[in-house]
């Protein structure tokens, strides 16, 4: 019998610290998804676990079989698979309303409003091993940047700040979050886009005004 909630985004190493793209200049995942390299080295995550779920059922990458298995996945109980896949899936399958990625279309669009909703099931849901906090700012962030264009820009530009150090498996405490946020309203980006690590990001001086 399979384990429940396998675990995902772990069939590949994550690298040692955040590196700058050798594409687009900025440390490598802030780009996604425009960037090639970006998005390759972030949904190499995803589909190592996509491909071993191919692989085990006997599936091509590309066929209609393909299409059948993503349909399978996406109507299977939360927790049947990793959550790279459930996510994989919905990339793989066009909303019938909206024709966009399911789960990212206009937040207007009922259906992918609903399947975004499902998606994170397994995230309530699991046991605490199954998914690390790191694991899950990462799917949020990369679910949310793919629908960037629906979303409040300050948010989108956390979440860009983040990703490289997601990606190292570095997610930020409330506190880092909050002070990061902050710095982001302030209208401080570059001086954050500058930042090596989390901390640094948390780390720079309040401005002036609010001491």
């Amino acid at each position: 019998m399979a384990q429940p909630y396998p675990p995902g985004a772990r069939l590949l190493a994550r690298p040692d610290q955040a590196a700058p793209c050798p594409t687009c200049g900025t440390l490598l995942g802030r780009g996604y998804p425009d960037c090639a390299a970006c998005a390759e080295t972030v949904d190499a995550y995803w589909l190592a676990d996509w491909a071993a779920l191919l692989s085990g059922n006997g599936v091509a990458e590309g066929t209609a079989e393909e299409r059948d298995l993503a349909a399978m996945v996406l109507a299977d109980d939360p927790g049947a698979h990793p959550w790279t896949c459930d996510d994989w899936a919905m990339r793989r399958t066009s909303c019938p309303y909206c024709r966009a990625e399911l789960g990212s279309g206009a937040l207007d669009c009922l259906s992918c409003a609903s399947a975004d909703q499902a998606r994170w099931a397994w995230d309530h849901t699991a046991p605490p091993q199954a998914m690390r906090p790191d694991e899950h700012a990462l799917r949020l962030t990369v679910a949310g940047l793919r629908s960037a264009e629906h979303r409040r820009p300050g948010v989108v530009g956390f979440w860009r700040l983040l990703l490289p150090f997601l990606l190292v498996g570095r997610a930020p405490t409330r506190e880092e979050s909050r002070r990061v946020r902050l710095h982001l309203m302030a209208g401080r980006e570059d001086e954050l886009s500058e930042a090596a690590s989390v901390e640094e990001m948390a780390a720079l001086p309040a401005l002036p005004w609010r001491g």
